[in-house]
């Protein structure tokens, strides 16, 4: 999701037979807007499957919260109903809602697009609607887009994964920021943070903004992305647009979701929400080990098992040899070797390990991937972080992703884990306490 990419940071912006297997009701392509709508009702009050997206929410209701509404809508392959099927489409084919355009994110509307990449602005042809390309578009672009398009309502379903470099929430921010400029109106369709309410990491600050990080939320946030629209507009918003917020941010709950909650424990299916998160348990890890993206090991990328496959051509076994001493919870240490189709070490053997989860409900991937460089850099001299020349004033990607230069200056020096994970301790208390009234979902952070 974070692969480098120009464009990001100068911007600034930043079938029936698988339905029914899943217990859905058939709803093919083909399915009347009656029959979808049974299959949402089915759905919604399945006891096997307690947790229900707000998307189903408000197709269960005729999406009434869209009507009369002109409505530009930001989604991804991710924005499905119970039925497995688009939102867009459902929208379409029922005739009660009225789209003007669809806003794609990085990697696309359709998701055809990879990492760092978009789809161009054209007509889809499924529905006749006008896809407009928003990643990396500033609040200019974005107001632009939404007057062009005659939009009065801005509509974001995409699964969010919970870590502040994952770039579709600045795109949301960014749509934010443009409705205030035209006067539009907010509608978020919520979904469940799929590795749950805890906060951990750093704090980003203000010199190493971009596209992977904009705004001062810390590294793994906690929050859906309906409470976290409502804490950029109460707690920042303000301070991007003159003084002003929008009056309202319209959340369309998830039903039956607690903060303690994983995705495996929703009962909902999976969508790839970029073609490098493949399942729940990449996004459990990937806060932490999305970080080697800034470091001249693989993160995996051009494997089955990005985010959790780690290495490099000069690692050998005593990498997971070390790591598997730490006792670290909820994880455990395989030595692996891969050869990567893309991105990094093309081609070539990388020695390192697999990330195994062990409990769900334990793992705290920011912790451990602090462990896993700090091992690295005591025993590997060939370990360096990935310099990007085409930023001179900030070339080190690692400042981008964990907010400063903090991080790589204790590893560089020499520090243990404890001490780089203490410093972001009052930072992340003072977090905490800043979103709290933001929160829409009960039970413990846990």
């Amino acid at each position: 999701m974070t692969a480098p990419n120009r464009r990001q940071l100068l911007t600034g912006g930043v079938g029936v037979a698988g339905a029914a297997a899943l217990g859905l009701g058939a709803s093919p392509a083909h399915a009347t807007t009656a029959g979808a709508r049974t299959a949402y009702a089915t759905a919604s009050n399945d006891p096997r499957r307690p947790v229900t997206p707000g998307a189903d929410v408000a197709a269960a209701d005729n999406w009434s919260v869209l009507a009369g509404r002109k409505v530009g809508i930001i989604t991804n392959p991710t924005g499905i109903l119970r039925n497995l099927r688009s939102i867009v489409d459902e929208m379409h084919e029922a005739g009660t809602v009225h789209i003007r355009a669809v806003f794609g994110p990085e990697h696309g509307f359709r998701g055809t697009a990879q990492a760092g990449e978009a789809e161009d602005t054209y007509v889809d042809e499924r529905t006749g609607i006008t896809v407009y390309d928003a990643y990396g578009a500033n609040t200019a672009k974005f107001a632009s887009m939404i007057k062009a398009s005659g939009t009065d309502t801005v509509v974001f379903d995409i699964q969010d994964v919970g870590a502040r470099f994952y770039t579709y929430i600045w795109t949301m921010y960014t749509a934010m920021k443009a409705c205030v400029e035209t006067g539009a109106s907010l509608v978020v369709l919520d979904r469940p943070n799929p590795i749950g309410g805890m906060t951990r990491g750093p704090m980003m600050t203000e010199a190493y903004t971009s596209g992977v990080g904009a705004e001062a939320i810390v590294q793994q946030h906690g929050m859906t992305v309906g409470e976290l629209a409502r804490f950029l507009n109460g707690e920042i918003l303000a301070s991007d647009t003159g003084g002003r917020t929008l009056d309202e941010v319209t959340v369309v709950e998830v039903r039956g979701w607690r903060r303690d909650v994983t995705y495996a424990g929703t009962g909902l299916p999976w969508v790839l929400p970029s073609p490098n998160m493949p399942t729940p348990d990449t996004a459990l890890v990937y806060p932490g080990t999305g970080m080697f993206e800034g470091t001249n090991l693989s993160e995996g990328r051009g494997t089955t098992r990005p985010f959790e496959l780690i290495g490099a051509p000069y690692v050998d076994y005593r990498w997971a040899e070390r790591l598997a001493t730490r006792g670290l919870p909820g994880v455990g240490f395989r030595e692996a070797y891969f050869t990567p189709t893309f991105n990094k070490h093309v081609g070539k053997v990388c020695g390192g390990v697999q990330v195994h989860i062990t409990d769900r409900n334990e793992v705290d991937a920011i912790r451990t991937a602090v462990e896993m460089l700090v091992a690295l850099k005591a025993l590997y001299p060939e370990f360096d972080w990935r310099r990007d020349s085409w930023d001179a004033a900030r070339p080190y990607w690692i400042d981008k992703l964990t907010g400063s230069t903090r991080l790589r200056d204790q590893i560089t020096a020499g520090a243990d884990a404890d001490t780089v994970i203490g410093a972001w301790q009052a930072e992340l208390a003072a977090f905490e306490a800043q979103r709290k009234p933001y929160l829409i979902y009960g039970g413990p952070a846990r």
